[in-house]
């Protein structure tokens, strides 16, 4: 069972300005939490998956579920709409002040013990490949991503395909071949088999899109990267724009990806195994 865990600055292995207090870790525990909890995750999960096409964000479902398990609050359980609009109930000041404490009820019960409300950076298509790339490259998979881990990964990319099979440049979003290619080369590099059903949708739409080369430049870096693309493809960015002065828009310390013109010049790639 997955438990988020938030830091409280003792811990000797990392470091930052505030000792990364508040920053959130999810743990997994493969005997943790009770029958009952499991069970719930597990339908949690299960709603997801069926309406992932209408409700594409999980609004922190799994956090949620932990907090109120923690905390045991309820109180902040709100009327449904159909009970709203059946009753029509005028608005009295006992309803203000009742629905006033489901609110202040419904917050209490997500925050961290330290004060700080945590929440998910979700969204973004493009961030776990290059995670994933960067393990399989220098040979940390399977020590940064045991199993479980992957489990979970490849939960999210099937939940966030499209309906068409491609994926977006983030979960809202209509299927781009940037945001297609990077996620079905992460599902394979995850363990995903070919022949599964989200690979197969994932390949049609690339293959009637133009295919794989047809991937915007940072996409093309990153399956150059895995050996899987000639760098001779990517268009470079010459490392003296460094002696440039910083004010120009151009420096490449205003880019958002400067690093990989130093990853271009060295022409990095995985090895093959």
């Amino acid at each position: 069972m997955w438990k988020l865990k938030c830091s409280t600055g003792d811990d000797s292995s990392l470091q930052s300005l505030n000792d990364f207090v508040g920053r959130q870790i999810w743990e997994y525990d493969p005997e943790g939490g009770t029958q009952g909890e499991r069970d719930a995750i597990d339908a949690a999960q299960k709603i997801f998956h069926d309406n992932r096409f209408v409700k594409k964000h999980s609004s922190d479902e799994l956090m949620r579920l932990q907090r109120l398990q923690e905390h045991g609050k309820r109180s902040w359980d709100a009327p449904s709409s159909d009970d709203i609009e059946a009753n029509q109930l005028p608005m009295t000041k006992a309803g203000l002040k009742a629905s006033l404490r489901r609110g202040v009820g419904f917050y209490s019960s997500l925050q961290a013990d330290d004060g700080h409300w945590a929440g998910d950076y979700g969204g973004p298509m493009f961030l776990m490949p290059g995670l994933v790339i960067t393990c399989y490259v220098t040979g940390v998979m399977d020590t940064v991503l045991p199993e479980p881990h992957k489990v979970e990964m490849r939960r999210y990319l099937h939940n966030h395909q499209n309906e068409d099979g491609g994926y977006g440049l983030h979960i809202e979003g209509h299927s781009t071949m940037f945001g297609t290619v990077l996620s079905y080369v992460t599902l394979r590099l995850l363990g995903e088999a070919p022949e599964a059903a989200v690979m197969v949708s994932a390949r049609n739409w690339i293959k009637t899109h133009g295919g794989a080369c047809m991937i915007p430049s940072w996409g093309k870096f990153w399956i150059a990267v895995l050996g899987c693309y000639s760098w001779n493809g990517l268009n470079p960015m010459p490392p003296e724009m460094w002696l440039l002065p910083y004010a120009l828009p151009v420096h490449p310390g205003n880019l958002f990806n400067c690093v990989m013109n130093w990853v271009h010049t060295k022409k990095r790639e995985a090895r093959e195994k």
